[in-house]
């Protein structure tokens, strides 16, 4: 894993592992898909659906980082790349190294990011343009 983002991950999971500073509801896999948001948003992908441009940093989340956010944000800042595909490969790396941390039980955030991503990717790959998002459970489609 690239080592900026070890380490923005390193911060939060250290910050994290005070219970006093854990919100409601915290798993520590919220950890990586907030990182993941982050990214996301960071890059700005030209392909994303116009609604899903950037996505949501809950308000527990950002409340509970504390003073280490600003640091974050600028580790985040730093990342760069020449083209919107090699940003997109990495933060699907990010999500695929992030997910083999954790169980299935706990992966349920992560996995709403890796299949709107992926969906992207899938966009880039067939150079098209999203006109519509389906929001059906991937796993009821015949």
């Amino acid at each position: 894993m690239d080592e900026r983002i070890q380490k923005v991950l390193d911060i939060l999971h250290k910050h994290f592992a005070d219970e006093a500073n854990q919100y409601s509801e915290f798993e520590p896999s919220d950890i990586e898909y907030f990182v993941g948001c982050m990214l996301y948003n960071h890059f700005a992908f030209s392909k994303a659906h116009h609604n899903l441009k950037t996505m949501d940093l809950s308000y527990d989340f950002l409340s509970a980082c504390g003073e280490e956010y600003e640091e974050i944000e600028q580790i985040i800042a730093s990342i760069n790349f020449a083209s919107e595909e090699e940003a997109l490969a990495f933060l699907q790396n990010f999500i695929e190294v992030s997910r083999s941390k954790y169980t299935k039980s706990e992966l349920y955030l992560l996995d709403r990011l890796k299949y709107h991503v992926d969906a992207m990717a899938e966009r880039y790959e067939k150079g098209v343009d999203v006109k519509h998002i389906d929001f059906t459970n991937p796993l009821l489609r015949k």
